[in-house]
């Protein structure tokens, strides 16, 4: 992973370069090989969630939020931030092939 830095205005604009997967699984397709040998009803309570919200997860009709994540690398001794990473990375593929807009660059390449 590369980071550039670029500065506007005197704030600093740090854009990171990571290296994308192709067609990235939904997050609930990872965590539901990570609750194999628990039903849902159980894992949703121990997460302290409704049975409902962790099924959508799981069955990729509903994302993982920020405070998802924290009470998953809590409940699995995952890192903070892997399950919303992973969602990042499913939606923004999604989102890239769906994208169309007309953009004009705001900043000009340098010439090196």
């Amino acid at each position: 992973m590369r980071r550039r830095t670029r500065r506007l205005s005197g704030l600093p604009l740090e854009t990171t370069i990571m290296a994308t997967m192709h067609n990235p699984p939904h997050p609930g397709e990872a965590l539901r090989e990570w609750l194999t040998g628990i039903t849902i009803t159980e894992a949703a309570e121990r997460l302290g969630i409704t049975r409902a919200a962790l099924s959508r997860i799981l069955n990729g009709t509903a994302g993982v939020s920020v405070d998802m994540d924290l009470r998953l690398s809590k409940a699995l001794g995952t890192s903070p931030g892997l399950w919303v990473r992973m969602q990042t990375s499913y939606d923004l593929w999604h989102a890239q092939r769906r994208f169309h807009a007309k953009v004009e660059r705001i900043i000009e390449s340098k010439a090196a």
